[in-house]
């Protein structure tokens, strides 16, 4: 009997009858019935004997009955798949694929153990820096330590890496100077350079030394690093230095390093003031005989304010006059032979430190006034007590220099200097810039504007020290290693130009800034940017991201270890993209990945 209900099962099928009719209006009403049969053999002929009707079933449940009379085997939806693994991809990935795009495997060096370590160590400084440490831990949960094959490195081997990177620093930046600073990508040979510095946790470092910290990190030990951009600002090169190297010292080795290294000829430099001194620019182009070097580099800069102030003494070159109708006027000094001196005058500027100079004043006469009242009320005597307190505070604001102050054993008398106010106040708002370059090469405007491109190198300083790839403090003791470190957030922020000019859709990022007609006026922001700011979503509702943000949002779109039920083995399976995590991946023209490699 039981044999027979088997075989009268296995004959069993769902039948799904189509069928529709008009009705009187016209209309066509089509419809499907769906039974359950047995088909068998009546001597010759095969017959039909329904069982039941399930055209009142809902269509899932038919499916199954008809999936399980087929052999199928059918499990609790709960039980059919199950996600061994689940680790964070999408962000990983999309680094990972700009930087395939740009060639920056083959630009580290061959295939190698070292290389992959290295890339890794460079793709997790864009999206997550970290100590070198934390890193190797960070690898573990993400696909780029299982793909790059980083999860099971020591740290033995991440510094192996770290070494083998710096010894190849001069060729890796060779390739990027032919790349992006050669006559055919840059025509204008025009090079920008800027130093910056960071300060280290320990005291054993050969490059740790006490210098002018740009950070404001009082009594730390510190490196100085110069960085070379072409002039939209992309990375090409990076020098440590000791912390107490000075700017002229740091352009002399660039220049020597693009010369001798490099190999690039008639460059022109664009440096900081007090970066290009007359020393320097004497030295710049000459040969240890004194002759003038064939290959001789041009270079803009400005001048400090007391070379400013000589120029407008008396019936100097630079008046007020000059600027009536216009912020800008191209000028010539005895002083400066053989130079072209482009004065500007910004009025928002000066506006600005005039406001700020005022502001300043007050604040410290606010926070003097105090102490000369207690000197007045007897309750602070003696001039080493009154000179102790009042060094407290004189210097809060740096304005010190602003005032006479006069101590004795029982009175304080503090006024401003108004004739020294009134000299800085008259160069609020100008500069000039100094260079050799003749105006057919480079008119009055391309000079202010290349000088003013100087901002693109302050960015990428901060977003190497800060902002991005969080370069400081330095934890590494050896010389070669802090080389390494630095030279992994340059080639991270090489990285990061590209990624944040390709998702500037995605992101608050300017698009396409305006061009400035007039070079000294303000920088301003596109319609398009206010209106990102403004909306903080676009005309479908997609919202704005900030960089990181998307970074973020991407590192939620995981690779999943899947198992399906009645199998052993896993197969590796992405989740379903959202439409931002489509469109970052295609907004850099690679698809998305299920592996790194």
């Amino acid at each position: 009997m039981i044999a027979g209900m088997a075989q009268q099962a296995a004959a069993m099928h769902v039948a799904r009858i189509r069928s529709g009719y008009t009705d009187k209006q016209g209309r066509r009403r089509d419809y499907e019935s769906r039974y359950l049969r047995r088909t068998y053999r009546d001597g010759g002929k095969v017959r039909h004997e329904t069982l039941a009707n399930l055209s009142g079933l809902p269509e899932q449940v038919v499916d199954a009955i008809e999936a399980a009379l087929k052999g199928t085997a059918l499990v609790p939806a709960a039980e059919a798949v199950t996600i061994t693994a689940s680790v964070p991809h999408g962000h990983v990935a999309a680094v990972h694929a700009m930087a395939v795009k740009l060639g920056l495997p083959a630009l580290l060096g061959p295939p190698c153990r070292e290389r992959d370590l290295a890339l890794a160590l460079i793709i997790s400084r864009v999206t997550a820096p970290a100590s070198k440490l934390s890193t190797v831990r960070w690898w573990a949960g993400t696909t780029l330590g299982t793909d790059l094959g980083a999860a099971a490195a020591s740290t033995d081997q991440v510094y192996a890496a770290m070494d083998w990177l710096e010894r190849r620093q001069d060729a890796i930046e060779a390739k990027l100077a032919a790349r992006h600073l050669g006559p055919e990508p840059n025509p204008a040979r025009m090079a920008l350079f800027d130093l910056s510095s960071s300060w280290l946790e320990g005291t054993h470092c050969p490059l740790a030394a006490r210098g002018y910290s740009r950070d404001g990190k009082k009594g730390k030990l510190q490196i100085e690093y110069g960085l070379l951009t072409d002039p939209a600002g992309r990375p090409v090169a990076i020098r440590v230095f000791p912390g107490n190297t000075g700017d002229p010292a740091a352009f002399t080795e660039i220049v020597t390093v693009v010369r001798e290294k490099f190999g690039l000829t008639k460059m022109v430099m664009a440096g900081d003031r007090g970066m290009i001194t007359s020393a320097r620019i004497q030295a710049l182009n000459q040969l240890e005989d004194g002759t003038e070097r064939e290959d001789a580099y041009g270079w803009i800069t400005a001048l400090r304010a007391p070379a400013i102030r000589k120029l407008m003494a008396g019936d100097g070159p630079l008046q007020m006059s000059l600027f009536g109708q216009q912020n800008l006027a191209e000028i010539t000094s005895p002083d400066y032979p053989g130079e072209r001196l482009i004065a500007c005058r910004n009025p928002v500027l000066a506006a600005d430190r005039a406001r700020t100079r005022s502001e300043l004043l007050a604040a410290t006469e606010k926070l003097l006034a105090p102490i000369i009242a207690r000197v007045q009320a007897g309750r602070l005597t003696g001039a080493g007590a009154i000179g102790v307190e009042t060094g407290k505070v004189i210097s809060k604001y740096k304005t010190s220099k602003h005032f006479d102050i006069t101590i004795t054993g029982t009175s304080l008398t503090v006024t401003r200097k108004q004739a020294q106010i009134d000299d800085e106040a008259a160069l609020d708002g100008f500069y000039v810039l100094r260079t050799p370059i003749p105006a057919r090469q480079l008119d009055a405007p391309g000079v202010v504007t290349a000088c003013k491109n100087l901002k693109y190198v302050e960015r990428d300083f901060r977003h190497i020290k800060a902002d991005d790839l969080d370069l400081r403090p330095i934890w590494h003791r050896l010389e070669d290693r802090v080389k390494a470190h630095v030279l992994i957030c340059m080639l991270a922020c090489y990285l990061t130009w590209h990624l944040r000019r390709a998702w500037a859709p995605l992101t608050f990022t300017d698009e396409e800034p305006p061009t400035a007609s007039n070079p000294v006026a303000p920088a301003s922001r596109s319609a398009a940017a206010h209106a990102k700011a403004s909306r903080q979503h676009d005309e479908t509702g997609r919202p704005y991201r900030s960089f990181h943000g998307l970074l973020d949002h991407l590192a939620t779109l995981p690779r999943n270890q899947v198992r399906f039920a009645g199998a052993t083995a896993t197969i590796p399976m992405l989740t379903e993209p959202t439409t931002d995590q489509r469109e970052a991946f295609h907004l850099i023209g690679a698809p998305i990945p299920l592996t790194l490699k």
